[in-house]
């Protein structure tokens, strides 16, 4: 679901994960027609970055 969200909205999908200043600043781009694309392939690299964090977060909750 936060897939589609960071392709269609990719502003909106910065708040989801809690980075609210990277939200306000995609937006700005996200107001343009030619930044549309580089704020959803950002969008997308944010939130796989998001998902690899969370795995390494929970590999190393479980270790102690």
């Amino acid at each position: 679901m936060r897939l589609l969200l960071a392709i269609i909205l990719p502003w909106l999908q910065f708040f989801t994960i809690g980075r609210p200043f990277a939200g306000t600043i995609c937006l700005l781009l996200q107001l343009t027609i030619i930044g549309w694309v580089p704020a959803a392939i950002w969008s997308v690299f944010a939130l796989s970055q998001y998902k690899t964090d969370q795995k390494i977060e929970r590999a190393l909750g479980s270790r102690g």
